[in-house]
């Protein structure tokens, strides 16, 4: 990546949207500005888990005033994630759909397991190089993250389903605080956070910092009252509980450092808070710097420069999980490597990144077959739609998992995505190398020549006559995949002279 360059990240969060603008320097990012309304989406979630139009209007309308701010920028510049809330919400496509138009950038729904890591990455790039083991929590507005780590490698994470706004709309719904309300609002974080203790014990960590909203709002208000700069400790916290019942009520508070977008939501935040400190026996935590949207901007750092990125290992892992033929799934990675190289003769802006998804595609075409040999890309494309893997958005995998489903059989199933013309090409691909590989060894591609023509939208497989005859089982599949084609709006025609 070129010194000076200019990268955004943009945080959906479940409370409070923001926007981070940095420069790239000399491995580091030098912030250029920062942005952030509070949106509060994470309110707009009624019982059947939509949102309301309400809630959606907000978030255009500050994506709106983002999009602004992002003129002039380029796609590879900016990158924006949602979190908890647009994970959980039915009717999350519609929001997505009108705010990429109104933003002019793609917005990826993140895994709770993917917001930890890139969590962690934030942190652990604002703090000073060290050996220490680092716990890191984030309290977001419906989800909290947890994660395990040293320097700038996470070896645990998670995501829990317990965060700000939740607990504030379930235990303190008319910002009343009593000491009944804070109990119960403790135990049941608890109680979703206990499975914490066998990932996170206290011997694991030997140092414990905390990011974003809660922690920093707490930080603030006990840092004006005189306590210690930068770190929360739990006799701190016992005491702005004290402070809050002593309020009764949320309107009533009158703490130097509150501030009023933070009014509605500190009960609930305070109390998850408390509950995880004392579940993982945190005597002090210290207040990072970092957050997401830097994860995120050093994320695109990474990607960027070619360094060794989450999502390979992903997928390495993965196969490895589910005992993957090694050997074939790289016969298929390299032909199909080959075979697209031939469709896209000219590389272009995002070549690079479609033969990656080609890969990690073939090396998890067979993933499905631990479950079952009977329809196993049906399988594989379960798995990748629900499997945690790092450095994947929600949207990635499903892709990912689209090329798994259609790597065989009727291709009617992926009727709404050949309008893609990359799509097609990748999918094409790794059904020929399929087909190819069959025999499970390295297949004969003297004389094979993969053609396209876009306009017309049909692909051509040239071979010899005397292949055709040295090779009838993989002529013959061939010839069946150019049936397999007519319901499409491509054409594949496998011609023998």
């Amino acid at each position: 990546m070129n010194h000076g360059t200019l990268l955004a990240a943009i945080d959906l969060g479940s409370n409070s949207f923001r926007l981070e603008i940095g420069r790239y320097d000399h491995g580091q990012i030098e912030r250029i500005e920062y942005l952030k309304e509070t949106v509060r989406q994470g309110n707009g979630l009624d019982e059947e888990r939509n949102l309301s139009q309400d809630a959606m209007q907000r978030g255009w309308d500050c994506l709106a005033r983002f999009a602004e701010r992002l003129s002039g920028f380029k796609k590879s510049q900016v990158r924006a994630v949602a979190t908890q809330t647009l994970r959980e919400a039915k009717n999350r496509d519609v929001f997505l759909k009108r705010g990429c138009e109104i933003l002019g950038f793609p917005i990826e729904v993140i895994a709770g397991t993917e917001e930890a890591r890139l969590i962690y990455q934030g942190v652990s790039h604002l703090l000073p190089h060290s050996p220490e083991k680092r716990l890191v929590i984030d309290i977001g507005g419906r989800s909290t993250e947890i994660i395990l780590g040293t320097g700038t490698e996470a070896t645990e994470t998670a995501s829990f389903r317990v965060g700000s706004v939740a607990w504030s709309m379930k235990y303190f719904p008319t910002g009343e605080f009593t000491e009944q309300t804070f109990y119960r609002a403790e135990i049941a974080a608890q109680a979703v956070l206990e499975e914490a203790l066998t990932q996170y014990p206290r011997e694991a960590w030997s140092a414990a910092y905390g990011a974003s909203g809660t922690v920093g709002a707490v930080a603030d208000i006990l840092q004006t009252a005189g306590w210690p700069e930068g770190e929360i400790s739990a006799q701190g916290l016992n005491w702005l509980v004290k402070c809050l019942l002593r309020a009764g009520h949320a309107d009533r508070v009158r703490l130097d450092g509150l501030k009023e977008d933070r009014r509605a939501v500190i009960g609930g935040g305070v109390s998850v808070l408390r509950a995880l400190m004392e579940l993982l026996k945190i005597d002090r935590m210290f207040v990072a710097q970092g957050a997401l949207r830097h994860g995120v901007l050093f994320d695109m750092v990474e990607r960027e420069d070619d360094a060794p990125d989450a999502r390979d290992v992903s997928v390495q892992r993965l196969a490895q999980k589910f005992s993957v033929d090694a050997l074939q799934s790289q016969r298929v990675r390299e032909v199909s490597s080959l075979l697209f190289k031939q469709l896209t003769p000219t590389a272009g802006e995002g070549t690079a990144q479609a033969m990656r998804k080609l890969s990690w595609a073939a090396t998890l075409h067979e993933v499905g077959i631990a479950i079952s040999h009977s329809d196993y890309h049906k399988h594989g494309a379960y798995i990748l739609d629900n499997a945690d893997m790092l450095g994947f958005s929600m949207p990635e995998l499903h892709r990912l998992g689209l090329l798994v489903l259609g790597q065989r059989g009727k291709l009617k199933k992926l009727e709404s995505d050949f309008e893609s013309d990359s799509f097609a090409k990748l999918l094409l691909s790794l059904r020929l190398a399929i087909i190819l590989c069959h025999a499970r060894l390295a297949p004969d591609l003297q004389g094979l020549s993969l053609s396209c023509h876009e306009g017309k939208r049909t692909f051509s497989l040239g071979a010899s006559r005397a292949w055709a005859d040295k090779h009838p089982q993989s002529t013959h599949l061939l010839r069946q995949e150019s049936t397999s084609w007519q319901k499409t709006p491509w054409t594949f025609d496998f011609v023998t002279a």
